[in-house]
């Protein structure tokens, strides 16, 4: 359980005490006023390769996809798999695992480019600047076997609070990007709130559709 809990190789781990999803972007002190100006065209290209890996983006840019879908883009149907698993085999398969935590990465660094938090082209396999960890379950002794069924159900609170937040999301990035065109920096208050904001949207999607824990997310923007 110890190694379990270091940030090793595939980055799994979160520290003692704390939720077992992290995640932080380094906050820069200026922004590219030219590549934030022409963010949704140079955006197309990733979007395009999500596109192809998912077959679900246009969904998830729909205005009336569910708000976890806002909040952690490309997300499909993936939440079937690790449920299936848990209840008919109380397994969690680590190479399952991985290949959802590294396109959540991904996804997560299309959407802060998109969000104009941060001016580096979103790499596929780089984790840059954004810093997503989720630690890898048990699923035999930390998962209960029939909980995936209802944690939909028990997440609704959050996924009202997120629906809110996602119109703020979006005011915030709107304000952020004529503070940019202005002063060339994303406002440290706002960048925050966003952070922050996704921050909650990946804690309840790791409870409710990741399933990665039982543990029930924080109603709060901070670790």
């Amino acid at each position: 359980m110890t190694e379990a809990l270091k940030d090793g190789e595939n980055a799994r781990a979160a520290p003692a005490k704390s939720y077992p999803v992290r995640f932080s972007i380094a906050y820069s002190a200026s922004s590219n006023r030219l590549t934030v100006l022409l963010r949704p065209l140079l955006v197309i290209p990733v979007l395009l390769i999500m596109q192809l890996i998912t077959g679900d983006l246009w969904n998830t840019l729909d205005p009336s996809a569910d708000v976890v879908k806002a909040m952690l883009p490309f997300a499909g149907m993936l939440w079937l798999a690790p449920l299936l698993m848990i209840v008919f085999r109380r397994k969690y398969p680590l190479w399952c695992f991985d290949s959802y935590l590294e396109l959540y990465r991904f996804s997560t660094r299309v959407l802060v480019y998109l969000l104009l938090l941060r001016d580096e082209y979103p790499s596929l396999d780089e984790e840059q600047a954004v810093r997503l960890r989720i630690e890898y379950p048990d699923a035999a002794g930390e998962l209960r076997r029939f909980l995936p069924l209802v944690k939909w159900l028990l997440a609704l609170p959050h996924l009202v609070a997120l629906s809110v937040l996602c119109v703020a999301v979006m005011l915030a990035t709107v304000l952020a990007w004529f503070a940019i065109m202005v002063a060339g920096r994303y406002p440290r208050p706002l960048f925050t709130f966003v952070e922050g904001s996704l921050r909650w949207g990946l804690r309840v999607y790791c409870y409710a559709f990741m399933l990665t824990t039982d543990r029930y997310p924080p109603f709060r923007f901070s670790q």
